[in-house]
């Protein structure tokens, strides 16, 4: 017996035979994997241990305090989350807007998505569609990764100007970032639709 599949990264169709013990079936075009012998079990499991890690992480990452900064005898420390709604306070619309739509809402709904798709299942088949595709824009739009980039170039830029130590929320939001990307590179969409056919 055998079934259609598209290749997630060429789109070409193939038809994959029920694979036995180890094999995986390749796209003939791009040679992307298109199905393991494991199904989407254990993609989802790991999937779903990934970021249930994200999300247990994103907590201190926004919460704590992610960098500590001395300057002419002033001492400062903010999180992610308390900056943002600083700069709100101070009248920097735009920028804590940005900050908080991109590097808090949107990461947070997409570890959650990821959540509901691998592990919870809480939501009707005929809704599973809608949240894949949720979870795909906000994945796109979330920017927590580049986030971190930003801090570390800014480091760099007020190194001679600037004392600073990391916060205990860096630890924090390194593993984060690691783990959402992690949890959305070992997601495999058909197995949203393989525990219920």
């Amino acid at each position: 017996m055998s079934n259609l599949r598209a290749c997630h990264c060429c789109g070409l169709i193939h038809r994959v035979p029920t694979l036995a013990h180890a094999q995986v079936a390749t796209c003939t075009r791009c040679r992307a994997t298109i199905q393991r012998e494991t199904g989407g079990r254990l993609a989802a499991s790991r999937t779903a241990a990934t970021a249930f890690g994200a999300f247990i992480l994103f907590w201190p990452a926004t919460l704590l305090p992610i960098l500590e900064m001395e300057r002419l005898g002033h001492h400062n420390e903010s999180s992610l989350l308390f900056g943002t709604i600083d700069l709100l306070r101070h009248g920097d619309w735009f920028v804590g807007i940005i900050v908080l739509v991109f590097s808090i809402i949107f990461p947070l709904v997409k570890i959650v998505m990821l959540l509901e798709l691998s592990l919870l299942g809480l939501l009707q088949r005929r809704h599973k569609a809608l949240t894949y595709r949720v979870m795909e824009y906000a994945g796109k739009w979330s920017m927590m990764d580049v986030m971190l980039l930003a801090f570390l170039v800014m480091l760099v830029k007020l190194g001679d100007l600037v004392e600073f130590n990391f916060g205990p929320a860096v630890v924090a939001f390194v593993l984060c970032v690691a783990m959402s990307m992690i949890a959305s590179m070992s997601f495999d969409p058909h197995a949203i639709w393989e525990e219920q056919s």
